[in-house]
């Protein structure tokens, strides 16, 4: 019996040593985890505002870019209307010196008919 109640005692301080000591391991593996947490939560902070700049300077390149193209097809079209306007008017002077041509030919010939009719 008396073996039973040393035994009995000797469990009942093991368990209130665990009792004791559970607490502040958990106390100190909470301020870990929280610790840990607030480490990654600023971690998280970081790299969302580094994607975020990230994010911004591509959008500003793409728009950079999207400008020039179009600044370039503006000066495309620019330089197309020029050429097309240079290819009209050396058509309207190929056609005005043919029709003068025509003209003084139909006139030497008209002329060339009066003289012999003379």
């Amino acid at each position: 019996m008396e073996r039973l109640q040393t035994a009995a005692k000797a469990k009942k301080a093991q368990l209130q040593r665990m009792r004791t000591s559970v607490p502040a391991t958990r106390a100190r593996s909470s301020t870990e985890r929280q610790a840990a947490q607030l480490e990654a939560a600023s971690a998280r902070k970081i790299r969302s505002a580094q994607r975020k700049d990230a994010d911004r300077v591509g959008a500003e390149q793409r728009e950079a870019q999207r400008a020039a193209e179009n600044a370039r097809q503006a000066l495309g079209v620019v330089e197309e209307r020029a050429r097309k306007d240079a290819e009209r008017r050396a058509q309207a002077e190929a056609d005005a010196a043919l029709k003068k041509d025509q003209k003084t030919a139909r006139d030497a010939k008209y002329a060339a008919r009066k003289a012999r009719q003379k």
